[in-house]
């Protein structure tokens, strides 16, 4: 005699959305909290620079981010930017590329130091760069008799700059190198590929994505660094003044108009970095996706 199965169903429960859905009541406080949040801090200032820059109406505003002091703080910061960007991202391969595919000693004290511009105050690291070539430094002297000057100078001011900024492409690229691994480097080596070749078609493309990011945030840092600069620079208006720096003075000045107009200048180089992010984080999200 057969006798019938019984069939066991599942024991209903709660489902992982149930446990992790808010009410809309929830959902909305907390929206309007981050919007109020973003209003306050990000919004508001961000409007007050713009309509205080054109307080004055157009004639204004053009006057002072034309006058030879403004044009000659422009062209300081994108030339230190200019500089500082290659050569950080140069460091952030090389750096990158060596912790994420190699083992050797000393790779813990190398990623401790990359986080060194990160743990100590721009204002401290200026004045390293004065301690080392200032004319009462360790390279001062020497630096005199060869007639060479690096502080109150563009040279220490790229030098800052660099110091400050060379952490953001390298820890952009570690995570994606490291997620990579070496499997297709390692292909790529066998079928006789050279080591320059393979990072040039295998590792780069790989990676772009990441690099973008870092050079943008460099670029960002490069362009908007007031502490360290503000040590090595001397404050020489129309020659080692950034932007930051002259808006400062502008502003010590009460000469508060063209001081928003420039700084307006730098709120709009910051609303590209945004919107570049935010192009990269879709093309990295859309890339995601297909895969």
């Amino acid at each position: 005699m057969f006798s019938k199965s019984a069939t066991v169903k599942p024991r209903s429960g709660p489902s992982r959305s149930s446990n992790t859905a808010e009410s809309p009541a929830v959902r909305w406080a907390l929206i309007t909290a981050a919007l109020l949040f973003l209003a306050l801090f990000l919004v508001i200032p961000l409007f007050s620079v713009f309509a205080k820059a054109l307080e004055g109406g157009i004639s204004k505003y053009w006057e002072a981010v034309t006058e030879p002091d403004a044009q000659s703080a422009i062209r300081l910061t994108l030339l230190t930017a200019a500089i500082a960007v290659p050569l950080n991202i140069v460091f952030g391969l090389a750096a990158s590329w060596a912790i994420a595919k190699f083992e050797f000693r000393g790779k813990s004290f190398l990623i401790s130091l990359m986080d060194l511009p990160f743990s100590i105050s721009p204002v401290i690291s200026g004045m390293l760069f004065v301690l080392l070539f200032g004319a009462q430094g360790l390279f001062g002297p020497w630096l005199d008799a060869h007639n060479l000057q690096i502080i109150f100078a563009v040279p220490g001011i790229v030098l800052a700059t660099v110091f400050v900024t060379f952490p953001y492409v390298a820890r952009e690229l570690i995570p994606s190198m490291q997620a990579q691994g070496t499997d297709a480097e390692e292909a790529a080596l066998i079928l006789g590929a050279s080591g320059w070749k393979t990072f040039l078609r295998v590792t780069l493309p790989n990676v772009k994505w990441g690099l973008l990011y870092g050079i943008i945030l460099c670029t960002a840092r490069a362009m908007g660094e007031f502490g360290a600069v503000s040590v090595v620079s001397g404050h020489v208006r129309g020659l080692t003044n950034t932007m930051p720096l002259h808006i400062e003075v502008l502003y010590n000045d009460y000469q508060f108009t063209a001081s928003f107009a420039v700084a307006s200048l730098l709120a709009l180089l910051a609303l590209c970095t945004l919107t570049a992010k935010a192009v990269i984080d879709w093309r990295v999200g859309r890339h995601t996706e297909m895969e």
